[in-house]
């Protein structure tokens, strides 16, 4: 499954989230850095999920750029 991810440049760092796995985060001092870390909580996310016996969501969320 391929899911959406959402990167942030924040103040002291970088961010990123999975809209479709709330909960799954990660933080990165370097773009590469965050880019690895949310690749990391993806799977332990869903790995955590399966032991618990939760449903695996499908992605249902995209994301655009949008010119303004």
């Amino acid at each position: 499954m391929r899911y959406a991810v959402v990167y942030e440049k924040t103040p002291g760092n970088y961010s990123a989230y999975v809209p479709d796995l709330p909960g799954c985060v990660a933080t990165g001092a370097t773009r590469e850095e965050v880019e690895r870390n949310i690749r990391q909580a993806i799977d332990l996310h869903l790995e955590g999920m399966r032991r618990e016996g939760e449903p695996i969501p499908e992605p249902a969320s995209w994301t655009e750029l949008v010119e303004a």
